[in-house]
């Protein structure tokens, strides 16, 4: 159990792992560390927000809103002024409601928080935080590198650990590395900044249930592999007199069905297309219908009523949606397509809008979550017809080094690669996120509400109203 700890102002502190991926009904033999929190305290399902992706329900977390409230309204969506697609931003200003930590701060001047990894990091009102960003050179490189606050923070963290494992984050080498790392900066942080509260955010589960189905050996074994990293932040926790919170976004199913909306869209006259001299490029400008995918959600544009009609009609006959209708009150916002398309449990979208291969622009077969105007899980591989893969990628690196322009091109463009996928409402209680937490409950095991997280973290830190 948690000691007393080295507060004595009244507030609790509070660490709160996002274990991004995880299902209630994962909890079991292979989770031992897990279910001790739920035994010393409480634990529930949790319903999630639609879209159920990364950027929505995080903002939901921290704000207790719905994406129509907070404009989350997926991990990207179409720029209207700009008239441009933005994926993956990070400003905490895009927003909008008050986070925890800064409801926190309003209720205790002694408050601090440090964020790790969790999204929404760049300009938040926290102590400390350290998030992926890398630098872009005026010649086009990607440099790995990671962004935080104070600026002395990362750069102590990683003279300490090591550079923090950037490819073990995102792309075809993604995996436990970059859940590793992370769990460790956060022990660090704990023992020598005693934040009050403490966001941190493991990764690696999702990148396996996305790339072999949540049911494959693999995602059993990476299952295995979280719960040993909530264990050693747990007892990190308890040695540092703070309590231990576990909340997951989504979980994950089995897909086998990837729906191609952008070129069905394209082929009944809709999208257009700019030939470039990298290959095919989706113009917003031109198109009077697209559809920006995310997972098994897509935010459909359209320029008027009439594309409109006919963009709803032809969706609604494609065998993998389930549904398509204008935004619902807890999604609408002025960030929200004029229609929101739902896969159909088993289908995911894929945001390619060529028709031919040959065509596809030159980012398609790379890692370049800018560059795609849709999520894109095949940058979880290497393009299986590539004969020897690892030759491809000395020739690119050694290529690099000399200086020269080279395209990092392995990622290959078959979306049936792809075994998991999210973003629809879960169908029941144990399919669907958790809540854990070693402060106890009201005894009541119903599944809770994604926007009651904020209070509740609030709560447990001694700061609810």
């Amino acid at each position: 159990m948690p000691s007393q700890g080295r507060y004595d102002h009244g507030v609790k502190p509070l660490l709160v792992i996002n274990a991004v991926g995880l299902a209630w009904r994962h909890l079991g033999p292979n989770t031992p560390n897990l279910n001790r929190i739920v035994e010393r305290g409480f634990g529930a399902p949790m319903d999630t927000v639609l879209p159920a992706v990364t950027c929505s329900a995080q903002a939901t977390i921290l704000t207790g809103a719905q994406p129509g409230e907070h404009g989350a309204v997926g991990n990207g969506w179409f720029d209207r002024d700009y008239s441009r697609i933005e994926f993956w931003q990070q400003s905490n200003a895009l927003v909008a409601g008050t986070k925890v930590y800064e409801e926190a701060k309003q209720r205790d001047a002694s408050f601090t928080c440090a964020k790790v990894f969790w999204w929404w990091n760049m300009g938040a009102q926290v102590d400390w935080s350290i998030t992926p960003r890398p630098y872009y050179p005026a010649d086009g490189r990607k440099i790995p590198a990671v962004y935080g606050w104070p600026t002395d923070f990362p750069i102590g963290l990683e003279s300490k650990l090591g550079p923090f494992p950037f490819f073990d984050f995102w792309g075809p080498k993604s995996g436990l590395p970059s859940s590793r790392w992370i769990a460790s900066a956060a022990m660090e942080t704990l023992r020598s900044k005693s934040p009050t509260l403490t966001l941190v955010y493991l990764p690696h589960l999702d990148y396996s249930h996305q790339r072999f189905g949540p049911d494959a050996p693999q995602s059993l074994q990476a299952i295995a592999e979280l719960d040993v990293l909530v264990g050693e932040l747990l007892a990190t926790a308890d040695e540092c007199g703070t309590e231990t919170m576990v909340v997951s976004e989504y979980a994950i199913e089995d897909v086998n069905e990837p729906v191609y909306l952008n070129r069905i869209l394209r082929e009944a006259g809709l999208l257009e297309v700019r030939n470039e001299p990298t290959g095919e490029r989706l113009d917003p400008f031109a198109s009077r219908a697209f559809a920006v995918a995310d997972h098994q959600v897509a935010h459909i544009y359209v320029r008027d009523d009439q594309a409109k009609q006919q963009a709803q009609q032809v969706l609604a006959a494609v065998s993998g949606v389930d549904t398509i209708e204008e935004p619902n009150p807890n999604l609408a916002h002025d960030r929200a397509g004029d229609l929101i398309a739902v896969a159909k449990q088993g289908a995911w979208f894929a945001y390619p809008y060529w028709l031919d291969d040959e065509l596809a622009p030159d980012f398609a077969r790379t890692v370049a979550i800018f560059d795609k105007p849709g999520y894109d899980p095949c940058e979880l591989f290497v393009d299986p017809k590539i004969k020897l893969p690892m030759a491809r990628v000395v020739r690119r690196l050694a290529q690099k080094k000399l200086g020269m322009r080279y395209l990092m091109d392995v990622i290959p463009l078959d979306a049936s690669l792809v075994k998991g996928s999210h973003g629809r409402l879960p169908s029941s209680p144990e399919l669907g996120p958790v809540f854990l937490s070693t402060v106890p409950g009201d005894g009541s095991t119903d599944p809770i509400a994604m926007t009651s997280v904020k209070a509740r973290i609030l709560h447990a830190m001694g700061l609810a109203d």
